[in-house]
């Protein structure tokens, strides 16, 4: 807990110290948190990542930030040792509202994967060949790259908790 007045984090922070913020909240939280901030003379930067488990272990997370310009060049050094790509979106929030929109595209790609794999299937047809072809064309995505060989080989391990997308999805929802 960053706001809490008893034992949030901003309690045992220095002025002059750096927060990079990667939980996925509201953008109306983040603001709130930079807002605090602030007050404590703290960089902060809202730093949600997409790229699951998987980008973790690999280094490649994408991380959209929202905050200050001179915050986000401080703290972007580090964030490169285990994102592949960090890119400011704008001032507090931004790097929500950036994650929000994620999470939407990542729910029609997933949902239409799995959709397209059970119709090719129950069409008759070699579902290998299908998704190397359609992978290089215009329906070619992450996730039919990476969903697709896994369903055909049954390995329905999720790479997030679906908590979280669930959680993901109801703050789309309440910003919309």
């Amino acid at each position: 807990m960053v706001l809490s007045h008893e034992s949030g984090l901003l309690q045992h922070m220095k002025p002059g110290s750096m927060l990079i913020d990667h939980t996925t909240s509201s953008p109306g939280l983040a603001i709130r948190v930079a807002e605090a901030c602030k007050r404590y003379k703290i960089d902060v930067v809202d730093a949600p990542v997409s790229g699951a488990d998987i980008g973790a272990a690999n280094g490649t997370l994408v991380t959209m930030c929202g905050g200050d310009a001179a915050a986000y060049e401080r703290a972007k050094p580090y964030m490169k040792l285990y994102s592949a790509t960090t890119k400011l979106m704008g001032g507090p929030g931004a790097g929500q509202h950036t994650k929000a929109v994620n999470q939407i595209m990542i729910a029609a790609n997933m949902i239409g994967t799995v959709e397209a794999m059970v119709y090719g299937h129950k069409a008759g047809l070699d579902l290998n060949e299908v998704l190397n072809l359609l992978s290089q064309g215009a329906a070619g995505s992450f996730m039919m790259s990476t969903l697709g060989p896994r369903m055909l080989k049954r390995d329905f391990e999720p790479g997030t908790h679906v908590e979280h997308f669930f959680k993901d999805l109801g703050i789309v929802l309440d910003e919309a």
